[in-house]
Protein backbone atom coordinates (compact mmCIF):
# COMPACT_ATOMS: atom_id res chain seq x y z
CA UNK A 1 0.00 0.00 0.00
CA UNK A 2 1.33 3.49 -0.89
CA UNK A 3 0.49 6.35 1.48
CA UNK A 4 0.47 10.08 0.59
CA UNK A 5 3.33 12.11 2.03
CA UNK A 6 0.95 14.13 4.19
CA UNK A 7 -0.33 10.94 5.76
CA UNK A 8 3.22 9.74 6.44
CA UNK A 9 4.18 13.07 8.05
CA UNK A 10 1.09 12.88 10.26
CA UNK A 11 1.81 9.30 11.17
CA UNK A 12 5.38 10.22 12.08
CA UNK A 13 4.18 12.99 14.35
CA UNK A 14 1.64 10.69 15.94
CA UNK A 15 4.35 8.12 16.58
CA UNK A 16 6.51 10.73 18.30
CA UNK A 17 3.62 11.83 20.52
CA UNK A 18 2.71 8.25 21.31
CA UNK A 19 6.31 7.42 22.18
CA UNK A 20 6.40 10.30 24.62
CA UNK A 21 3.17 9.05 26.11
CA UNK A 22 4.64 5.57 26.54
CA UNK A 23 7.76 6.90 28.17
CA UNK A 24 5.69 8.84 30.69
CA UNK A 25 3.33 5.96 31.44
CA UNK A 26 3.68 4.55 34.94
CA UNK A 27 5.04 0.99 34.80
CA UNK A 28 2.58 -1.70 35.78
CA UNK A 29 4.34 -4.24 38.00
CA UNK A 30 1.37 -6.31 39.09
CA UNK A 31 -1.16 -8.46 37.30
CA UNK A 32 -4.64 -9.47 38.26
CA UNK A 33 -6.13 -12.84 39.00
CA UNK A 34 -8.34 -14.40 36.30
CA UNK A 35 -11.46 -12.42 35.56
CA UNK A 36 -13.82 -15.38 35.86
CA UNK A 37 -13.52 -16.65 39.42
CA UNK A 38 -16.75 -18.17 40.57
CA UNK A 39 -17.99 -21.55 39.32
CA UNK A 40 -15.45 -21.59 36.49
CA UNK A 41 -16.03 -25.27 35.73
CA UNK A 42 -19.81 -25.33 36.14
CA UNK A 43 -22.27 -25.41 33.26
CA UNK A 44 -21.68 -25.90 29.52
CA UNK A 45 -18.37 -25.28 27.81
CA UNK A 46 -17.75 -21.62 26.95
CA UNK A 47 -14.80 -19.86 25.36
CA UNK A 48 -13.31 -16.78 27.00
CA UNK A 49 -14.99 -14.57 24.39
CA UNK A 50 -18.36 -16.11 25.19
CA UNK A 51 -17.87 -15.66 28.92
CA UNK A 52 -17.02 -11.99 28.34
CA UNK A 53 -20.04 -11.54 26.06
CA UNK A 54 -22.32 -13.17 28.63
CA UNK A 55 -21.30 -10.41 31.04
CA UNK A 56 -21.99 -7.64 28.57
CA UNK A 57 -18.29 -7.06 27.79
CA UNK A 58 -18.07 -5.33 31.17
CA UNK A 59 -14.24 -5.40 31.21
CA UNK A 60 -14.20 -3.27 28.07
CA UNK A 61 -17.13 -0.90 28.60
CA UNK A 62 -16.21 2.76 28.24
CA UNK A 63 -12.73 1.95 26.92
CA UNK A 64 -11.18 2.20 23.47
CA UNK A 65 -10.40 -1.37 22.45
CA UNK A 66 -7.79 -2.93 20.17
CA UNK A 67 -8.10 -6.61 19.25
CA UNK A 68 -5.36 -9.06 18.20
CA UNK A 69 -7.36 -11.35 15.96
CA UNK A 70 -7.52 -13.61 12.92
CA UNK A 71 -9.76 -16.24 11.32
CA UNK A 72 -9.61 -18.44 14.45
CA UNK A 73 -11.10 -15.69 16.60
CA UNK A 74 -14.66 -17.01 16.60
CA UNK A 75 -17.34 -17.29 19.24
CA UNK A 76 -18.77 -20.67 20.14
CA UNK A 77 -21.69 -19.90 17.82
CA UNK A 78 -19.37 -19.29 14.88
CA UNK A 79 -19.42 -15.48 14.79
CA UNK A 80 -16.20 -13.53 14.34
CA UNK A 81 -14.99 -12.05 17.62
CA UNK A 82 -14.43 -8.70 15.93
CA UNK A 83 -18.02 -8.63 14.65
CA UNK A 84 -19.43 -9.51 18.07
CA UNK A 85 -17.30 -6.83 19.70
CA UNK A 86 -18.18 -4.19 17.14
CA UNK A 87 -21.88 -4.88 17.62
CA UNK A 88 -21.54 -4.63 21.42
CA UNK A 89 -19.01 -1.81 21.70
CA UNK A 90 -19.78 0.22 18.57
CA UNK A 91 -17.12 2.81 17.78
CA UNK A 92 -15.15 1.84 20.89
CA UNK A 93 -13.65 -1.06 18.95
CA UNK A 94 -11.09 1.09 17.21
CA UNK A 95 -8.24 -1.09 15.87
CA UNK A 96 -7.34 -4.64 14.87
CA UNK A 97 -3.94 -6.36 14.88
CA UNK A 98 -3.02 -9.45 12.84
CA UNK A 99 -0.31 -12.06 13.59
CA UNK A 100 1.66 -14.29 11.22
CA UNK A 101 -0.53 -15.58 8.34
CA UNK A 102 -2.68 -12.42 8.45
CA UNK A 103 -6.20 -11.71 9.63
CA UNK A 104 -7.63 -14.32 7.24
CA UNK A 105 -4.95 -16.96 7.92
CA UNK A 106 -4.08 -17.40 4.25
CA UNK A 107 -0.53 -16.00 4.08
CA UNK A 108 2.26 -18.58 4.04
CA UNK A 109 4.62 -19.28 6.92
CA UNK A 110 7.32 -16.65 7.39
CA UNK A 111 5.88 -14.25 4.81
CA UNK A 112 5.34 -10.61 5.77
CA UNK A 113 1.81 -9.43 6.50
CA UNK A 114 0.76 -5.95 5.33
CA UNK A 115 -1.23 -3.40 7.30
CA UNK A 116 -4.59 -2.96 5.57
CA UNK A 117 -8.26 -2.24 6.08
CA UNK A 118 -10.55 -5.05 7.27
CA UNK A 119 -13.43 -5.66 4.88
CA UNK A 120 -15.60 -7.01 7.72
CA UNK A 121 -15.41 -4.14 10.22
CA UNK A 122 -13.89 -1.35 8.15
CA UNK A 123 -11.16 -0.96 10.78
CA UNK A 124 -7.42 -0.75 10.20
CA UNK A 125 -5.65 -4.11 10.67
CA UNK A 126 -2.13 -3.38 11.89
CA UNK A 127 0.41 -6.02 10.93
CA UNK A 128 2.28 -7.74 13.77
CA UNK A 129 4.28 -9.81 11.30
CA UNK A 130 5.87 -7.29 8.99
CA UNK A 131 8.40 -4.50 9.61
CA UNK A 132 7.65 -4.99 13.32
CA UNK A 133 6.32 -7.91 15.33
CA UNK A 134 5.75 -5.85 18.45
CA UNK A 135 3.00 -3.21 18.44
CA UNK A 136 4.53 0.23 18.11
CA UNK A 137 3.51 3.22 20.24
CA UNK A 138 1.71 4.67 17.21
CA UNK A 139 -0.29 1.46 16.79
CA UNK A 140 -1.37 1.55 20.44
CA UNK A 141 -2.01 5.29 20.67
CA UNK A 142 -5.74 5.06 19.78
CA UNK A 143 -6.59 2.41 22.43
CA UNK A 144 -6.91 1.95 26.18
CA UNK A 145 -6.98 -1.85 26.29
CA UNK A 146 -5.42 -4.49 24.04
CA UNK A 147 -7.31 -7.79 23.77
CA UNK A 148 -5.71 -11.07 22.63
CA UNK A 149 -8.00 -13.69 21.08
CA UNK A 150 -6.06 -16.19 18.95
CA UNK A 151 -6.28 -19.98 18.83
CA UNK A 152 -2.83 -21.37 19.62
CA UNK A 153 -1.78 -24.98 18.93
CA UNK A 154 0.19 -25.75 22.10
CA UNK A 155 3.70 -25.94 20.63
CA UNK A 156 6.50 -23.50 21.51
CA UNK A 157 7.62 -22.94 17.91
CA UNK A 158 4.19 -21.69 16.77
CA UNK A 159 4.31 -17.89 16.73
CA UNK A 160 0.96 -16.85 18.21
CA UNK A 161 2.21 -17.02 21.81
CA UNK A 162 5.26 -15.00 20.76
CA UNK A 163 2.88 -12.37 19.41
CA UNK A 164 1.05 -12.35 22.74
CA UNK A 165 4.26 -11.94 24.77
CA UNK A 166 5.67 -9.00 22.80
CA UNK A 167 2.21 -7.38 22.72
CA UNK A 168 2.04 -7.68 26.51
CA UNK A 169 5.38 -5.88 26.77
CA UNK A 170 4.21 -3.15 24.41
CA UNK A 171 0.99 -2.71 26.37
CA UNK A 172 2.94 -2.34 29.61
CA UNK A 173 5.34 0.17 28.09
CA UNK A 174 2.42 2.30 26.91
CA UNK A 175 0.32 1.94 30.06
CA UNK A 176 -2.40 -0.11 28.36
CA UNK A 177 -4.49 -2.84 29.95
CA UNK A 178 -4.02 -6.32 28.42
CA UNK A 179 -6.82 -8.89 28.26
CA UNK A 180 -6.50 -12.54 27.20
CA UNK A 181 -9.67 -14.29 26.06
CA UNK A 182 -8.72 -17.86 26.79
CA UNK A 183 -9.11 -20.80 24.41
CA UNK A 184 -8.40 -24.55 24.65
CA UNK A 185 -5.00 -26.07 24.09
CA UNK A 186 -5.79 -28.55 21.28
CA UNK A 187 -3.04 -30.87 22.55
CA UNK A 188 -4.75 -30.99 25.93
CA UNK A 189 -3.40 -29.77 29.24
CA UNK A 190 -1.37 -32.75 30.42
CA UNK A 191 1.09 -33.29 27.56
CA UNK A 192 4.49 -31.81 28.52
CA UNK A 193 7.32 -32.87 26.21
CA UNK A 194 10.53 -31.87 24.57
CA UNK A 195 13.69 -29.87 25.03
CA UNK A 196 14.13 -26.60 26.90
CA UNK A 197 14.82 -23.27 25.20
CA UNK A 198 18.31 -21.92 25.81
CA UNK A 199 18.39 -18.14 26.20
CA UNK A 200 20.87 -17.85 23.32
CA UNK A 201 18.21 -19.24 20.98
CA UNK A 202 15.28 -17.12 22.09
CA UNK A 203 13.45 -15.96 18.96
CA UNK A 204 10.00 -15.51 17.51
CA UNK A 205 9.74 -19.32 17.17
CA UNK A 206 10.64 -19.62 20.84
CA UNK A 207 9.84 -16.56 22.95
CA UNK A 208 9.34 -18.11 26.39
CA UNK A 209 11.45 -20.77 28.18
CA UNK A 210 8.96 -23.63 28.21
CA UNK A 211 9.23 -27.17 26.82
CA UNK A 212 8.54 -27.71 23.13
CA UNK A 213 5.08 -28.91 24.21
CA UNK A 214 3.95 -27.11 27.37
CA UNK A 215 0.35 -28.21 27.99
CA UNK A 216 -0.87 -24.70 28.87
CA UNK A 217 -3.45 -22.28 27.53
CA UNK A 218 -2.60 -18.78 26.34
CA UNK A 219 -4.09 -17.31 29.53
CA UNK A 220 -2.02 -19.60 31.73
CA UNK A 221 1.15 -18.77 29.80
CA UNK A 222 0.42 -15.05 30.11
CA UNK A 223 0.16 -15.34 33.88
CA UNK A 224 3.28 -17.49 34.14
CA UNK A 225 5.21 -15.06 31.92
CA UNK A 226 4.34 -12.19 34.23
CA UNK A 227 5.20 -14.11 37.38
CA UNK A 228 8.55 -15.39 36.10
CA UNK A 229 9.82 -12.23 34.42
CA UNK A 230 9.49 -13.54 30.86
CA UNK A 231 8.12 -10.15 29.81
CA UNK A 232 10.40 -7.13 30.13
CA UNK A 233 7.51 -5.04 31.50
CA UNK A 234 4.40 -6.44 33.14
CA UNK A 235 1.04 -5.01 32.03
CA UNK A 236 -2.18 -4.87 33.95
CA UNK A 237 -3.37 -8.31 32.91
CA UNK A 238 -6.84 -9.83 32.93
CA UNK A 239 -7.44 -13.40 31.80
CA UNK A 240 -11.02 -14.25 30.91
CA UNK A 241 -11.19 -17.96 31.65
CA UNK A 242 -13.13 -20.53 29.73
CA UNK A 243 -16.00 -22.26 31.42
CA UNK A 244 -16.13 -26.04 31.51
CA UNK A 245 -12.70 -26.84 30.06
CA UNK A 246 -10.44 -29.40 31.73
CA UNK A 247 -6.93 -30.56 30.93
CA UNK A 248 -7.93 -33.99 29.68
CA UNK A 249 -10.30 -32.70 27.01
CA UNK A 250 -9.67 -33.16 23.30
CA UNK A 251 -10.88 -30.62 20.76
CA UNK A 252 -13.78 -32.92 19.91
CA UNK A 253 -14.86 -32.84 23.57
CA UNK A 254 -15.47 -29.07 23.34
CA UNK A 255 -18.04 -29.39 20.55
CA UNK A 256 -16.33 -26.51 18.74
CA UNK A 257 -15.72 -26.33 15.02
CA UNK A 258 -12.03 -26.19 14.13
CA UNK A 259 -10.89 -23.19 12.09
CA UNK A 260 -7.50 -23.73 10.50
CA UNK A 261 -4.95 -21.71 12.44
CA UNK A 262 -2.66 -21.43 9.39
CA UNK A 263 -2.53 -22.98 5.92
CA UNK A 264 -0.74 -26.14 7.14
CA UNK A 265 -2.84 -26.64 10.29
CA UNK A 266 -6.19 -27.41 8.61
CA UNK A 267 -7.60 -30.02 11.01
CA UNK A 268 -8.22 -30.30 14.75
CA UNK A 269 -5.67 -33.14 14.79
CA UNK A 270 -3.04 -31.13 12.86
CA UNK A 271 -1.33 -29.82 16.04
CA UNK A 272 -0.49 -33.42 17.01
CA UNK A 273 1.11 -34.05 13.63
CA UNK A 274 2.93 -30.71 13.82
CA UNK A 275 4.59 -31.83 17.03
CA UNK A 276 5.41 -35.26 15.56
CA UNK A 277 7.32 -34.00 12.50
CA UNK A 278 7.88 -30.26 12.92
CA UNK A 279 11.51 -30.61 14.05
CA UNK A 280 12.18 -33.20 11.33
CA UNK A 281 10.74 -30.77 8.78
CA UNK A 282 13.56 -28.32 9.43
CA UNK A 283 16.18 -30.72 8.06
CA UNK A 284 17.38 -31.02 4.45
CA UNK A 285 15.78 -33.22 1.75
CA UNK A 286 12.96 -34.49 3.95
CA UNK A 287 9.23 -34.88 3.36
CA UNK A 288 6.64 -34.23 6.06
CA UNK A 289 3.59 -34.01 3.82
CA UNK A 290 3.35 -30.26 3.24
CA UNK A 291 0.98 -29.84 0.30
CA UNK A 292 -0.90 -33.07 1.00
CA UNK A 293 -4.27 -33.70 2.62
CA UNK A 294 -2.50 -34.09 5.97
CA UNK A 295 0.40 -31.65 6.41
CA UNK A 296 3.00 -32.92 8.92
CA UNK A 297 1.47 -36.40 8.61
CA UNK A 298 4.42 -37.92 6.72
CA UNK A 299 8.03 -38.68 7.66
CA UNK A 300 10.39 -39.42 4.83
CA UNK A 301 13.58 -38.50 3.06
CA UNK A 302 15.10 -38.40 -0.39
CA UNK A 303 16.15 -41.89 -1.38
CA UNK A 304 14.94 -43.51 1.85
CA UNK A 305 13.80 -47.12 1.65
CA UNK A 306 10.21 -46.94 2.95
CA UNK A 307 10.21 -50.54 4.16
CA UNK A 308 13.34 -49.95 6.20
CA UNK A 309 11.84 -46.91 7.96
CA UNK A 310 8.54 -48.71 8.42
CA UNK A 311 10.30 -51.67 10.03
CA UNK A 312 12.08 -49.29 12.41
CA UNK A 313 8.80 -47.58 13.36
CA UNK A 314 7.16 -50.92 14.03
CA UNK A 315 9.75 -51.57 16.72
CA UNK A 316 8.98 -48.33 18.55
CA UNK A 317 6.67 -48.11 21.55
CA UNK A 318 4.19 -45.48 20.35
CA UNK A 319 0.74 -46.06 21.88
CA UNK A 320 -1.94 -44.41 19.75
CA UNK A 321 0.34 -43.93 16.72
CA UNK A 322 0.55 -46.25 13.70
CA UNK A 323 2.52 -46.17 10.45
CA UNK A 324 2.32 -47.29 6.84
CA UNK A 325 5.06 -47.14 4.18
CA UNK A 326 4.90 -44.76 1.22
CA UNK A 327 7.07 -43.81 -1.75
CA UNK A 328 6.58 -40.79 -3.99
CA UNK A 329 8.71 -38.63 -6.29
CA UNK A 330 11.98 -40.06 -5.07
CA UNK A 331 11.07 -39.76 -1.39
CA UNK A 332 10.37 -42.74 0.83
CA UNK A 333 9.13 -43.03 4.37
CA UNK A 334 6.03 -43.58 6.46
CA UNK A 335 2.58 -42.08 6.70
CA UNK A 336 1.61 -41.40 10.29
CA UNK A 337 -1.80 -42.02 11.78
CA UNK A 338 -2.42 -40.92 15.34
CA UNK A 339 -5.24 -40.56 17.82
CA UNK A 340 -5.77 -37.32 19.79
CA UNK A 341 -5.70 -39.57 22.85
CA UNK A 342 -2.33 -41.09 21.94
CA UNK A 343 -0.10 -41.45 24.99
CA UNK A 344 3.13 -41.67 23.00
CA UNK A 345 5.72 -38.92 23.51
CA UNK A 346 5.24 -37.19 20.15
CA UNK A 347 8.24 -34.86 20.43
CA UNK A 348 10.43 -37.85 21.21
CA UNK A 349 9.00 -39.57 18.13
CA UNK A 350 9.92 -36.49 16.07
CA UNK A 351 13.57 -36.80 17.10
CA UNK A 352 13.61 -40.58 16.68
CA UNK A 353 12.26 -40.25 13.14
CA UNK A 354 14.80 -37.54 12.31
CA UNK A 355 17.69 -39.62 13.65
CA UNK A 356 16.64 -42.74 11.72
CA UNK A 357 16.03 -40.88 8.45
CA UNK A 358 19.42 -39.24 8.92
CA UNK A 359 20.99 -42.68 9.38
CA UNK A 360 19.22 -44.13 6.36
CA UNK A 361 20.51 -41.27 4.18
CA UNK A 362 24.08 -41.59 5.39
CA UNK A 363 23.85 -38.43 7.49
CA UNK A 364 22.78 -36.18 4.63
CA UNK A 365 19.63 -34.64 6.11
CA UNK A 366 21.62 -33.20 9.02
CA UNK A 367 25.05 -32.91 7.44
CA UNK A 368 23.92 -30.72 4.55
CA UNK A 369 22.23 -28.06 6.68
CA UNK A 370 23.92 -24.69 6.89
CA UNK A 371 23.32 -20.96 7.11
CA UNK A 372 19.80 -19.68 7.74
CA UNK A 373 18.29 -23.17 7.54
CA UNK A 374 20.51 -24.47 10.34
CA UNK A 375 19.90 -21.31 12.35
CA UNK A 376 16.13 -21.77 12.16
CA UNK A 377 16.49 -25.49 12.96
CA UNK A 378 18.36 -24.61 16.17
CA UNK A 379 15.85 -21.89 17.09
CA UNK A 380 12.94 -24.32 16.73
CA UNK A 381 14.67 -26.99 18.80
CA UNK A 382 15.84 -24.42 21.34
CA UNK A 383 19.58 -25.15 21.17
CA UNK A 384 22.42 -26.43 18.98
CA UNK A 385 22.57 -29.71 20.88
CA UNK A 386 20.38 -31.82 18.57
CA UNK A 387 22.39 -30.88 15.50
CA UNK A 388 25.73 -31.62 17.17
CA UNK A 389 24.51 -34.81 18.84
CA UNK A 390 23.21 -36.27 15.60
CA UNK A 391 26.41 -35.33 13.78
CA UNK A 392 28.36 -37.21 16.47
CA UNK A 393 26.08 -40.23 16.35
CA UNK A 394 24.58 -39.85 19.82
CA UNK A 395 21.60 -42.25 20.05
CA UNK A 396 18.22 -40.52 19.79
CA UNK A 397 17.06 -42.34 22.92
CA UNK A 398 19.86 -40.67 24.89
CA UNK A 399 18.91 -37.26 23.49
CA UNK A 400 15.28 -37.77 24.54
CA UNK A 401 16.28 -39.02 27.99
CA UNK A 402 17.91 -35.67 28.78
CA UNK A 403 14.55 -33.88 28.64
CA UNK A 404 12.80 -35.93 31.24
CA UNK A 405 14.01 -34.25 34.42
CA UNK A 406 13.46 -30.82 32.87
CA UNK A 407 9.92 -31.76 31.84
CA UNK A 408 9.16 -32.98 35.35
CA UNK A 409 10.56 -29.80 36.86
CA UNK A 410 8.45 -27.68 34.51
CA UNK A 411 5.29 -29.59 35.47
CA UNK A 412 5.92 -28.56 39.08
CA UNK A 413 6.91 -25.02 38.16
CA UNK A 414 3.77 -24.37 36.13
CA UNK A 415 1.38 -25.80 38.72
CA UNK A 416 0.44 -22.58 40.51
CA UNK A 417 -0.36 -20.88 37.22
CA UNK A 418 -2.84 -23.48 35.98
CA UNK A 419 -6.41 -22.18 35.76
CA UNK A 420 -8.17 -25.48 34.95
CA UNK A 421 -8.30 -28.90 36.61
Amino acid sequence: MVFPRAFLRAASALAALALASCELAAPQQTYQQPYQQQQAQQGPFMLGIDVLASRGFDLLRGKRVGLITNQTSMTGRGERTRSAMQRALGPNLVALYAPEHGIDGTIGAGLHVSTRRDNVTGLTVYSLYGPTRKPTPAMLAPIDVLVFDLQDIGCRSYTYISTMIVAMEAAAECGKQFVVLDRPNPLGGWRVEGPPLESKWKSFVGQVPVPYVHGMTAGELAMMACAHGWVARVPRLDVVKMQGWSRGMTWQDTGLRWYQTSPNIPHATSPFYYVTTGILGGATSVDIGIGTENPFGYAGGSGVNPQALYAYCQRLNTPGVSFSPYSKDGFGGVRINLSPRATADLTALDVLLLAEINRLTGGKVIGRMSGSKLNLFNKVYGSESLYHDLRRGVPATSIVARWQSYNQSFRSQRQRHLLYP
